[in-house]
């Protein structure tokens, strides 16, 4: 049966073929930000709440979180009120994202920003890197080991850090690669659409402890990192719950504060 995620790679191939057309992969190193030094994330979740907050205007489950946010505002507001790092969803057609996106929140804040979108291809890495992020993201459901293994070697060839995403133990188990920084707990199932926070719990005790583990989606309260942390995770990505308010600043603040 065909799946979102089928959807969003069959479209993200139509996308790239024509991007390749009109820019060429060696322009992205002529860019002023490839040439930056990248801000680690690790250090970054270590050092600080370990919340990754998340800028996404929409979603194939939610048509409209904040289809009028302003990125350097929310993502301005995401650093004051103590986030360790940004992610940046660039999809347009199932998120409404952009790499303008990206370049925007790396102009508006010195922590660590993720691309987040749906990478296939060494392209998108090099147009990660010219564009402002310091990591990416490849998700397991997504790619064969190895493509995983090539795209995270790549990734930090170029001083990126690499977050690999999965959702189950047959993913985490050709996930588990030297070359990745930051292994990832999808809770959100990409072919339902449907959230469950008992997965991290689950495939966590399978990350070894090189990797600095995170759990993404369907984290709606401080209460549910206090539990998550005594699995073991690190990094916390939430999305919604920060991007369906108006004022960024007061409910990250608020949210980061209760955390115990």
């Amino acid at each position: 049966m065909k799946t979102i995620l089928d959807d969003i790679i069959a479209n993200k191939i139509s996308e790239l073929n024509l991007k390749k057309q009109v820019v060429p992969a060696n322009q992205f190193e002529k860019m002023a930000l490839f040439h930056r030094k990248t801000v680690s994330i690790t250090s970054a979740i270590r050092n600080g709440s370990g919340i990754i907050a998340e800028f996404k205007r929409r979603s194939p489950s939610k048509p409209a979180i904040n289809m009028n946010a302003r990125v350097q505002n929310v993502t301005l507001g995401y650093q004051e009120a103590g986030a360790s790092a940004i992610s940046v969803l660039t999809d347009n057609k199932f998120f409404g994202g952009s790499l303008d996106d990206l370049l925007l929140a790396r102009a508006s804040v010195t922590i660590p920003v993720l691309r987040k979108d749906f990478i296939i291809e060494e392209y998108q890495i090099l147009e990660a890197k010219a564009y402002g992020a310091d990591v990416i993201l490849l998700i397991a459901a997504a790619l064969r080991k190895q493509e995983l293994k090539n795209l995270s070697k790549f990734a930090q060839s170029l001083g990126l850090e690499v977050l690999l995403e999965v959702h189950n133990e047959e993913e985490l188990e050709k996930s588990l690669l030297p070359s990745v920084n930051l292994l990832g707990v999808n809770n959100r199932n990409l072919k339902t659409f449907e959230t469950n926070i008992n997965t991290s719990k689950e495939l966590s005790k399978r990350i070894p402890n090189d990797f600095v583990r995170v759990s993404e989606s369907g984290i709606s309260s401080p209460k549910t990192i206090t539990e998550l942390k005594a699995y073991g995770f690190e990094g916390f990505l939430i999305g919604e719950q920060l991007m369906k308010t108006n004022s960024p600043y007061d409910d990250t603040k608020t949210f980061i504060d209760a955390i115990h």
